[in-house]
């Protein structure tokens, strides 16, 4: 039987809304997977920041202060 132009048309409508959800999709999961990769990213770097931090004041407290003397006149 041939198929009538509307049931063709149909056929390539939900066709082309299949295609668009499924581009919906990927684009969706792509843009997840650079949110999850920044947010890794950032997690690194604040702990390897607070990382340093702990190391400069711990090396500040080895260090006694040295405090300059003014020359007497």
């Amino acid at each position: 039987m041939l198929k009538t132009v509307k049931s063709r048309a149909e056929e390539q409508f939900t066709a082309t809304q299949k295609k668009d959800r499924k581009a919906l999709k990927d684009k969706e999961k792509a843009r997840q997977e650079r949110a999850d990769s920044v947010a890794r990213l950032r997690g690194l770097r604040l702990a390897k920041e607070a990382a340093d931090k702990e190391a400069a004041e711990a090396e500040a407290k080895k260090k006694p202060s040295a405090k300059k003397k003014k020359p007497k006149r």
